[in-house]
């Protein structure tokens, strides 16, 4: 090293004083503070009721209303052209009140009724201004699977009703206790991926189940899984009717045209949208001319008129039954909840829009106790309801409303006139809307970007088809968890070096023109010989992973011993500004390391702490035991610091720090 003169020597002092300006950790928050301040960073993230403390207490009461009840708030500036776009888009959305009710064991009836109701509480306590609500082909098979272990349809209409009734009222208190909480974080333990396959899963059983239609079937097995499925149909072939089956594919194959001239020429949405109530149309008035009972058309039968009846008095609260009504309504109101909120949100960014999750959780659950005690079953955002919703124009809520009018007066008025709607008009709605959720070039994307993701997504569609919903739903969100888990557990550390990232490269630039970034990803990054610097990121450091971070932290040094032979390692430098959070474990892991190191000769360096982790480790003792004067804003200060130390220890008269 070539010799540097008291006058370089001084100003190189100054410079690196200036750089080695250190981090000194705030005093310690009371503790009080500090759990209201992560209390309401947790459930209040967006502060909604921020300034209130300076409003008189009417305008305050004002806007808590308006928060609580998002129909104030976008109902002060309606105006009659809002009214328009959402009376096409309410009378659209009207049609696509798909049967979903047959695939959840329940009269038909009974999906109308859950089509008048839920949407107008929807329309009042919804934060979404897109989104459709109604019964959706998941939920409602998955109630079905889970009540039919119970009680089968076939052999007690009533109970079984009545006990969907009942995880109805389950599914509304989940529902709004996750929301009224704040706890709308569980539903993200239900990836995307998760959500994806399982809804796929979900689409091939419901398919499958239409073949009881599509083949006239009068019977058909409870069991869901296609091995089973496939099997009984082709052992009951003696039950296959050829004239359901030629209408059914009739039926299907104009569903299908229809949503082709949808997807090419997107302004003659309404084509599609209106096809599923022209099918029922044609089948009906086609059944009555042919009188298709009598030639192998089953149809729907009897239909009540009126409005929804009173259903507080079947709800079943008995011991024999309430655990197979919770079980019902919790797994089948969480699915719909990840399944809602996710609609919503995709919608909403369309337009560059936000929804609050936990008012929609709690909307979602005032909708369905209102339905339960109303002869209603579960209900949420449904895709279809929404995408058409969405290109009607609609501007608010409202147009659920408008949606729940029209269902009113089809219950009042024209209810019996569907009773000949061939069964296997429904079978070729429902087959037709669920190809759609089959979504093979997501599931591709997955494969090709992410292979855990895809194995999440796997897992549950495959769980579905081959087993039972409950199995796929399960098993991905083990996956999910586990993986969460892992990352946890297992955070990623990494050796940085500097890289110029400004046009003053070179021996005099300036810190602020590099930065520090992993030398695997950048092989260029420059290091200081005799500083080695470790990131920790992206991670808490606690219980779960202090052994491995020290282990992973000892090898770090070995390794870097072992590839500067011939040099002294001196200093290490570890970076956790990405540590969001540090546990006693965690403080111990770092205390031993630094004695470790201290046992080799080096000093180690702290950069950039969190306040939450500055605070424990001035609490701890840790920060005085590495040395307030150790602890700096950034890499690049902790190394220069590091070297000016280092140089003024080979050039006496300049003490060590």
């Amino acid at each position: 090293m070539a010799a540097v003169t008291p006058d370089e020597h001084e100003r190189q002092q100054d410079g690196h004083c200036r750089a080695r300006v250190n981090l000194r950790p705030a005093a310690a928050r009371p503790f009080g503070a500090a759990a209201r301040a992560a209390l309401k960073d947790t459930l209040f993230p967006d502060d909604p009721f921020r300034g209130l403390g300076g409003m008189p207490p009417a305008r305050r009461a004002w806007r808590v209303a308006r928060y609580f009840v998002p129909a104030l708030d976008w109902s002060a500036g309606y105006s009659a052209a809002s009214f328009w776009y959402d009376l096409l888009a309410g009378v659209t959305i009207a049609n696509l009140s798909i049967p979903y009710a047959t695939l959840a064991g329940i009269p038909p009836v009974i999906g109308l009724y859950s089509c008048f109701v839920p949407p107008l509480v929807y329309a009042v306590m919804g934060s979404s201004r897109n989104l459709g609500v109604g019964p959706v082909a998941t939920s409602s098979l998955l109630v079905a699977s889970i009540v039919g272990g119970k009680v089968r349809a076939s052999d007690d209409q009533r109970l079984y009703t009545q006990l969907v009734f009942t995880s109805a009222f389950f599914t509304g208190v989940l529902q709004a206790a996750l929301g009224l909480l704040r706890l709308g974080i569980l539903v993200d333990f239900m990836s995307r991926p998760a959500i994806t396959g399982f809804m796929g899963g979900t689409a091939i059983v419901i398919m499958l189940q239409q073949l009881k239609g599509f083949l006239g079937m009068t019977h058909f097995t409870t069991k869901t899984d296609i091995v089973s499925v496939l099997r009984y149909i082709f052992h009951n072939t003696h039950q296959w009717q050829w004239q359901s089956t030629v209408l059914g594919v009739c039926f299907l194959i104009f569903l299908v045209f229809t949503e082709q001239v949808r997807r090419r020429r997107p302004k003659l949405f309404w084509v599609s949208a209106m096809s599923p109530l022209l099918v029922v149309v044609v089948g009906c008035v086609f059944s009555f001319l042919i009188k298709g009972h009598k030639h192998g058309i089953p149809i729907v039968g009897t239909l009540k008129r009126g409005i929804n009846p009173s259903s507080i008095s079947q709800l079943k609260f008995q011991p024999e039954y309430v655990g197979v009504a919770m079980k019902a309504g919790f797994v089948s109101g969480m699915l719909a909840l990840a399944e809602g909120v996710a609609v919503g949100r995709s919608f909403a960014a369309m337009k560059n829009e936000r929804i609050d999750g936990n008012k929609e959780m709690v909307a979602f659950g005032l909708m369905n106790l209102i339905g339960s005690f109303t002869s209603c079953y579960i209900t949420t955002g449904a895709f279809s309801k929404t995408a058409v919703n969405y290109h009607a124009g609609c501007r608010t809520a409202m147009s659920n409303a408008v949606m729940s009018v029209c269902m009113a007066l089809v219950l009042v008025a024209l209810a019996p006139l569907f009773r000949h709607t061939p069964l296997v008009a429904l079978a070729a709605i429902i087959t037709s809307s669920m190809l759609g959720l089959v979504k093979h070039r997501e599931i591709r994307r997955l494969y090709e970007v992410d292979k855990a993701d895809f194995a999440v997504c796997a897992a549950a569609l495959l769980g579905v088809v081959f087993s039972t919903m409950i199995t796929g739903l399960g098993v991905a969100v083990a996956i999910s968890v586990l993986r969460a888990l892992l990352h946890v557990a297992r955070p990623s550390t990494s050796k940085l070096g500097r890289v110029s990232c400004g046009s003053g490269a070179g021996a005099g630039a300036a810190d602020d023109d590099h930065a520090f970034c992993d030398v695997a990803q950048y092989p260029g990054a420059a290091t200081a010989p005799g500083i080695l610097v470790l990131q920790v990121a992206g991670s808490p450091v606690c219980f779960a992973n202090a052994e491995y971070l020290r282990e992973r932290i000892a090898r770090w040094v070995e390794d870097e011993e072992k590839a500067v032979a011939g040099e002294d390692l001196l200093y290490v430098v570890l970076d956790i500004g990405g540590v969001t959070a540090i546990d006693s474990p965690g403080i111990e892991m770092l205390r031993e390391v630094h004695g470790e190191l201290e046992r080799k000769g080096m000093k180690m360096a702290v950069t950039n702490p969190r306040m939450a982790v500055a605070e424990k480790l001035v609490l701890s003792g840790l920060a005085e035991l590495v040395g307030e004067s150790w602890m700096f804003l950034s890499n690049g200060d902790a190394v220069a610091a590091c070297r000016y130390t280092l140089q003024g220890s080979k050039h006496g008269g300049v003490p060590p720090v």
